[in-house]
């Protein structure tokens, strides 16, 4: 008799993943000019090139602090979905390996963005903290870095 608990469970967070994708992506503070409009779209990005000179402009900052309990958290909800991407296969595997970690990073003070800006970020994070862990996975997901495996 087949396991219908990590199916549905799976089912369940990957739709609800993109159920948030699809309101983060509705919902933004600013009001986007309208198609066609004359009105400038670039002085978002001017102003984050005068804010911060020498710096690279339209990217999170790649210097966030992970705190050691944060990257216990990511290792800690990594490895019990080891075994199922095994079962699932990479393909289906590295939709949870999506789910996961997006839900790691909203669970962490919302820093969704900086793992979108900054996907190497969970690679440094589970060499450092959960070496292990990292190489099953890669070995699971069939992945040469998590960071490849990162769709969204």
């Amino acid at each position: 008799m087949a396991q219908p608990g990590w199916i549905s469970r799976s089912t369940l967070v990957v739709a609800g993943v993109f159920a948030a994708a699809a309101l983060t992506a509705c919902g933004s503070g600013s009001n986007p000019a309208p198609t066609g409009s004359s009105s400038s779209t670039t002085g978002s990005v001017t102003a984050t090139a005068t804010a911060a000179p020498g710096k690279t402009t339209g990217a999170a900052p790649t210097t966030l602090e992970i705190s050691d309990a944060s990257a216990t958290q990511l290792c800690d909800m990594i490895r019990p979905e080891l075994s199922n991407w095994r079962v699932q296969g990479p393909t289906l595997g590295r939709i949870g390996y999506n789910a996961l970690v997006h839900e790691w990073a909203l669970r962490n003070g919302g820093i969704n963005g900086h793992v979108l800006a900054d996907k190497g970020m969970i690679d440094r994070i589970t060499t450092k903290s959960c070496a292990d862990v990292r190489q099953q996975a890669l070995e699971a997901l069939e992945l040469t870095d998590l960071a490849s495996g990162l769709a969204f």
